[in-house]
């Protein structure tokens, strides 16, 4: 057994003897509910080993168990390897859910008490945990409990970045008009005001930005409108006199983080809106005599959909970000030829190339760079340990994306390092016709994400494959490369999609222990007809980099297909050309010639 891990274990569990639990249930969120977490909550991962962005962990007195999805299955079946943990395959036929495993443990030791930390889980999460629990033999959950406060004396603090104010220029809009319209939507919804806890939401509705989670430009604080007042729960030692004279300018007042929950308390409206799926439990019930709305925010709607300033911003931010690509496509192949290059100096040199690029302020995501087998793993990301070696064979795998100041780029391509076999030429094509149709795809204004998810994915039906990830996510600018409401995914996401929103386009294949293909581009939705039946909306390519011809099996593209690509390639050429050298550009002619 991994000794770190058994160590903890060992400690956690005579901290819950003391507390006479039973069972402790670790979660992947925060007391913001967001997919990304700051290090000081990042509790599962301390706890399991386990680092990747989804998952629960649950430890009893004599076991230990971890669910995660499709996505984590191989890495997460690697992380757990020693450490006494048993991986939980979500959504895999027999695969018992948390309080069922829970319950069947507790049946055998004869427990009665679990325990979840309820500012470190959403409401909704909480609430039907515990429901499940006291339904399968009257099992308790206490929400009142950190469990690891105890024993992780190396837990990082809270992070204290600065927060700046993200220019009007490039935000397109004033935080008084988004502060306004957001009272109008809380009106409709008969709510005389709302707690936002959504780092990102926080950011956009103030016009704000951060440095508080890695590779999101966010900062850790809450938002609370009343009626005639707003205020920023932040620890106010992250800003300077000029963003505290901003926020007072825009009418928001400041309090101390810590002082939320007292200010729910003393909450003196008559209804409030918070949503249990983005509020975390404590906060949730910590408002007495209110009438809670429990809605989604109207926030994410609102953000999803881009303004000019924002569409432009973005559209810039794909220039440079293809300028940096082809530089690094161009590099890859004879560097690998060379010898010596590995999946982490890949992903390295990308990230140096987009350093180089004005307005550069970091990576989006940590780089999937991930070559021949480790393509298979969905969310790979090479460390010292497992760093490949690039041979001039095969398919490698790259998966990325930047902050830039006025964008933020998300972009597979899966590149031919030298002889590929039959079977990879075949998926490899099949992922670009999947791929192509979503790109082609023409759809009524306001259907959902889900209703267009299968275009993408008939291709691969007709040939017997799927993936298990969703094959489009929204795109913040300058925020979180993964953005709500809308998705394009199998389960049923009933989010509107509209025009100036952006979606990834990114279908993808997976056969274990041999590769993995996937090709992505980020998307605007923008109109296309407006006739007799309604208004309809198509999708045009924000990303700019060409897609590698070399894997192509041409005979199995339609004309369509084709024409498709080669225009693609028409413009990624038009556009990046004159950004780039004379040599630069002879490369470029022949990535992006008609195939």
């Amino acid at each position: 057994m991994d000794d770190n891990i058994e160590n903890r274990l060992t400690e956690l569990r005579e901290v819950m003897r003391r507390e006479r639990l039973d069972a402790f249930i670790f979660p992947s969120t925060d007391p913001h509910c967001g997919e990304y977490v700051p290090d000081h909550w990042k509790c599962r991962e301390w706890v399991s080993g386990f680092g990747g962005s989804a998952g629960t962990a649950v430890v009893t007195l004599d076991a230990a168990a971890l669910w995660t999805d499709s996505r984590y299955f191989i890495a997460a079946e690697e992380a757990l390897r020693g450490t006494g943990y048993v991986l939980m395959r979500e959504r895999v036929d027999g695969t018992p859910g948390v309080a069922e495993w829970i319950a069947r443990q507790l049946a055998v030791s004869g427990g009665t008490a679990a325990g979840i930390d309820g500012m470190a889980a959403p409401a909704s999460m909480v609430d039907a945990l515990a429901a499940e629990l006291r339904s399968r033999g009257g099992i308790t959950l206490r929400t009142n409990f950190d469990a690891l406060a105890p024993v992780w004396t190396s837990r990082p603090p809270l992070p204290r970045g600065a927060v700046e104010i993200y220019p009007e220029s490039l935000a397109g809009e004033t935080a008084v008009s988004k502060l306004s319209r957001l009272r109008a939507a809380l009106r409709a919804d008969h709510a005389c005001g709302m707690l936002m806890s959504s780092l990102d939401d926080i950011a956009w509705t103030l016009n704000l930005r951060g440095t508080d989670v890695h590779c999101n430009p966010v900062f850790v604080a809450y938002l609370l409108m009343e009626g005639d007042r707003t205020t920023l729960f932040v620890d106010q030692a992250k800003l300077s006199p000029e963003v505290s004279a901003y926020l007072a300018s825009v009418g928001v007042g400041v309090a101390p983080y810590a002082d939320v929950a007292r200010a729910l308390r003393a909450y003196g409206e008559y209804s409030l809106l918070m949503d249990p799926a983005a509020t975390c439990h404590t906060l949730f019930n910590a408002v007495r005599g209110v009438e809670v709305v429990g809605l989604p925010s109207p926030v994410a709607a609102m953000k999803a959909v881009k303004t000019g300033a924002e569409i432009e911003g973005f559209r810039r931010a794909m220039l440079r970000d293809g300028v940096a690509m082809v530089r690094f496509l161009r590099w890859l192949r004879p560097a690998v030829e060379a010898g010596g290059q590995t999946e982490m100096s890949a992903a390295a040199r990308l990230e140096a190339l987009r350093a180089g690029q004005q307005l550069y302020r970091g990576p989006s995501f940590d780089t999937i760079s991930a070559y021949a087998d480790h393509g298979a793993i969905v969310h790979y990301e090479p460390t010292p340990a497992t760093d490949a070696p690039l041979r001039p064979e095969g398919l490698l795998l790259v998966d990325s994306g930047a902050q830039y100041l006025d964008g933020t780029t998300d972009i597979t391509r899966t590149i031919a390092l030298g002889p590929l076999t039959e079977e990879q030429r075949r998926v490899y094509t099949l992922v670009l016709k999947a791929h192509i149709a979503l790109e082609r795809a023409v759809f009524p204004d306001g259907a959902s994400g889900t209703q267009i998810d299968a275009i993408a994915r008939e291709p691969l039906w007709r040939e017997g494959l799927n993936y298990l990830h969703g094959t489009g996510h929204g795109v913040g600018s300058y925020l979180n490369v993964h953005e709500g409401p809308h998705q394009i995914r199998m389960e049923w996401k009933p989010a509107p999609l509209r025009a100036g929103m952006t979606v990834t386009d990114e279908p993808g294949i997976y056969l274990a222990g041999r590769f993995g293909v996937r090709t992505e581009n980020t998307l605007l939705i923008v109109p296309h007809a407006e006739t007799e039946c309604g208004r309809f909306l198509a999708f045009e390519p924000l990303t700019l980099c060409p897609i590698d011809r070399e894997p192509i099996v041409a005979e199995m593209l339609t004309a369509g297909e084709r024409e498709w690509l080669d225009g693609y390639h028409a413009t990624v050429y038009e556009r990046l050309s004159p950004l780039l050298t004379a040599d630069e550009c002879s490369w470029l002619a022949s990535a992006c010639a008609p195939l």
